[in-house]
């Protein structure tokens, strides 16, 4: 298939889409992993200069010998893919329905490193909600598109593709899917564009869930932080500090960096597989949060599509854009769950300052930043709390 088609021009039609990457793409592939030129081990004991060395040999050879694309492959053919042209980039999307006939519809916005995987395992309790430890109000009809640049939706041609034109764009998938009701759910650039939402408050959204805010307090907030938002203060400047190099020259450079990833599997799985490490909760059992499989999964809608580039190119738009984001406060009902190893967390009182409809806030006992993968069941219950609390 030729990943860069789509709807060649701005309509309203939505076309199903179903994956089928030619074996010669997978084939090159397997080349350029035989074919990597590996660096020297690090010189430290931790992952303070990046992915550790014996991690991502190994995550190399798994991906060479054992690793079967097909497997992911089908399970994205049973989501149910889509397209739609909406501002003239072809959007790709996940729309699963309950069978509940008062189920909701949900709007799931994934961030970076991330992709539509991350929901994977969420789907089938917010869809089947009886089975999964829910009741049938806690059903949804899930609409989980890929962010413009990222995994199978199309490259912007253009710049302005930032929260707000994102946040336009998903107002009129809802609309064109039919929902005249719905909710928004993001975390990481999903929450960014949740927010976004938020503030234009279109009719049809009833209420956002975010596990991650991008506002940061103010000199005020600063100088009056409890004990606690001390805590969050010193993560995040540890965060900016020591593990935001990649947002730097993202941000900046995106498409020097591009270069090398749109050749260099390897150094494109390095790339996001640091953040998977750095921004984790750890299983105590298994010692890493997520299987390679899970990993390698969410790489390939990095590298099939040749996404590196234009994914890292939101950072480039975040940095350029007109700081819309302390339009405030936000009026929608809002939800918050803060996951004990999310990187950048905020306290309630910092919300009810830019959220003034803050119905539900939570922080769970496990999880980080990639809530919905690491925890699925909390994530799930953290969903169903906070929107059993907005109207229908």
């Amino acid at each position: 298939m030729n990943l860069e088609s789509g709807v060649p021009s701005e309509n309203i039609d939505v076309s199903p889409f179903r994956l089928s990457i030619a074996q010669s793409v997978l084939s090159d592939l397997q080349t350029r992993l035989s074919n990597t030129r590996w660096p020297e081990p690090e010189t430290v004991s931790d992952g303070s200069q990046g992915v550790p060395w014996k991690k991502m040999k190994a995550l190399g050879d798994y991906w060479i010998h054992r690793y079967d694309w097909r497997r992911c492959e089908q399970m994205l053919n049973a989501f149910n893919q889509s397209r739609t042209t909406i501002d003239g980039v072809s959007i790709h999307f996940l729309h699963i329905r309950s069978r509940e006939s008062e189920a909701r519809p949900l709007l799931l916005t994934h961030g970076w490193p991330g992709s539509v995987l991350e929901f994977y395992k969420v789907v089938g309790p917010l869809t089947d909600p009886m089975p999964n430890g829910g009741e049938a109000r806690d059903a949804f009809h899930l609409v989980i598109p890929s962010l413009p640049g990222f995994g199978f939706s199309n490259k912007p041609a253009e710049t302005g593709w930032g929260f707000e034109r994102v946040a336009d764009a998903w107002i009129t998938l809802m609309a064109r899917l039919g929902y005249d009701q719905w909710l928004a759910q993001g975390g990481d650039l999903g929450s960014g564009v949740t927010e976004a939402i938020g503030r234009k408050r279109p009719a049809g959204c009833m209420g956002i869930h975010l596990n991650m805010s991008f506002f940061q307090p103010t000199p005020e907030e600063v100088r009056a932080a409890t004990p606690q938002e001390l805590h969050f203060l010193a993560k995040a400047r540890h965060y900016f500090d020591e593990m935001a190099g990649y947002a730097s020259l993202q941000g900046t450079r995106p498409q020097t960096l591009g270069y090398s990833l749109a050749d260099s599997p390897a150094g494109q799985a390095a790339w996001t597989y640091e953040k998977f490490l750095e921004c984790s909760d750890p299983d105590s059992e298994r010692g890493d949060a997520f299987t390679m499989d899970e990993i390698l999964d969410n790489v390939m809608l990095y590298w099939l599509p040749n996404a590196g580039a234009s994914s890292a190119r939101m950072y480039w738009e975040l940095r350029h854009s007109a700081n819309t984001r302390e339009r405030l406060p936000i009026e929608i009902p809002t939800g918050y769950s803060g996951f004990p190893r999310e990187v950048i967390r905020a306290s309630k009182r910092w919300l009810e300052a830019r959220f003034s409809n803050l119905t539900y806030f939570n922080e769970p006992a496990k999880g980080g930043h990639f809530a919905a993968l690491e925890q699925p069941q909390i994530f799930v219950n953290e969903l169903r709390a906070a929107f059993r609390r907005m109207g229908s």
